[in-house]
């Protein structure tokens, strides 16, 4: 007969069984669809009987379930996806992520929640320059911002440089009246969203203000040298061949930058673009590393994941 192992777990009393068990027992029943383990909960006790490898598995499955609870940070059923994906692949344990903690605002962590996200900041931490490409939902911004407001709290670089192509998405926007900040400010002003939501306003506009951060169209790059910045590019799938050969040359001493990006959706009018280009030319050298994230890694609603889905099986956009 196949070796088997029992372990039993006990919920403490602090935490909702609900937590761990999910509405309706929903968490056990996608639990044992994943699993041939044997599952049985009474009262505050968890046995788990199976297959050694798949015990051990689920005993820290469940782990991971109670410390989040614990920590106020109950899973909701898209987490717990992701978790027994990674505990499927074997790379990192849910432990891995939930320990890995970005940046801290207002009691609330950041953190990669998927096994694509911890190699992304694992890759920010130790390359120069860190490419971020795949769909829309997946992070790339929002974590390379957190990446750069740490670095910014703990003095490895002196400022953080933010910046955007100014291309139109897909409309003729025609011309803007006002001033030159509030002509560019519609098309950088998603990375102030990211921004303030990280950190308090007063203190974003005073960084802001001091020079200590800035945010910048693409163009106004050129002719810099941009020494102990953490410098982001977003939306580079934007950016010219031209552009991002210049932009990546304004790499100064003490500094790091992350390029992010989806080549699936660029607006520029034909061509490849400066992203595609820059993938192609830069794979292999030293102190570069190309993340590349895939619709298992979209945190937005499902929704957004399938629909990612079905446009890569269609080949994209037609």
């Amino acid at each position: 007969m196949p070796e088997t192992t029992l372990t039993t777990l006990h919920i403490p009393a602090t935490i909702d069984p609900v937590a761990i068990t999910g509405p309706s027992d929903e968490f056990l029943r996608i639990i044992e669809d994943s699993f041939d383990a044997r599952i049985t909960v009474r009262g505050d006790a968890i046995s788990i009987e199976g297959d050694p490898v798949e015990v051990s598995s689920l005993t820290t499955l469940f782990d991971d379930l109670m410390e989040r609870a614990r920590m106020g940070e109950p899973a909701d059923a898209q987490q717990l996806r992701r978790a027994l994906e990674m505990l499927r692949t074997d790379e990192f344990s849910p432990r891995h992520l939930r320990d890995d903690v970005v940046l801290a605002f207002k009691g609330r962590a950041i953190r990669p929640k998927t096994a694509g996200q911890k190699r992304y900041v694992d890759a920010i931490r130790a390359h120069t320059i860190t490419f971020g490409l795949g769909p829309a939902g997946t992070g790339k911004t929002y974590l390379a911002m957190a990446m750069a407001l740490s670095a910014l709290e703990r003095g490895e670089q002196s400022r953080l440089v933010l910046s955007r192509p100014i291309v139109e998405a897909g409309e003729n926007l025609g011309f803007l009246p006002g001033t030159l900040t509030e002509k560019v400010d519609p098309y950088i002003r998603p990375l102030y969203d990211a921004l303030f939501d990280m950190m308090e306003p007063e203190r974003a506009t005073s960084l802001l203000e001091a020079g200590v951060i800035e945010i910048a169209p693409l163009a106004f790059m050129r002719g810099r040298t941009l020494n102990d910045s953490f410098v982001i590019l977003d939306e580079a799938q934007n950016a010219t061949p031209e552009q991002m050969k210049m932009f990546l040359t304004r790499l100064g001493f003490g500094s790091k930058m992350i390029i992010t990006g989806d080549g699936s959706q660029t607006d520029l009018p034909r061509g490849a673009t400066g992203l595609e280009q820059a993938c192609a030319v830069l794979d292999g050298i030293d102190d570069i590393a190309f993340c590349r994230f895939s619709g298992k890694d979209v945190i937005r609603h499902r929704l957004v994941a399938a629909i990612v889905a079905a446009y890569d099986r269609a080949g994209g956009v037609l």
